[in-house]
C-alpha cells in the first residue's frame, strides 16, 4: 500500500475517493476513528491509501484534479 493524501480535511478526502473510484482505482481510508480514540475529535490527519501497482496512476489522476499528493517513498 501506498500513502497518496494525508489530511484533516474530511472533504478533500471524499473527493479524492470519487476521483479514483471513477477511474476503478480501489482506495482504502486508514486513520479514520484514531481521532476519537484519542479524544481529539478530528486534530489527527487520515490517509488515503492504494495499492502499489496503482500509485502512479492515482497520483496523475488526483494530480490532474489539484489535489496535493505526499511524495511517494
Amino acid at each position: 500500500m501506498e500513502e497518496l493524501v494525508r489530511t484533516t480535511d474530511p472533504t478533500l478526502i471524499v473527493f479524492s475517493r470519487a476521483l479514483l473510484s471513477a477511474e476503478d482505482i480501489d482506495c482504502f481510508e486508514f486513520d479514520v476513528h484514531m481521532s476519537v480514540l484519542e479524544g481529539s475529535l478530528g486534530v489527527l490527519p487520515r490517509r488515503l491509501m492504494v495499492a502499489r501497482r496503482d500509485a502512479f496512476r492515482a497520483r496523475a489522476i488526483l494530480r490532474d484534479n489539484d489535489v496535493e499528493t505526499t511524495p511517494p517513498r
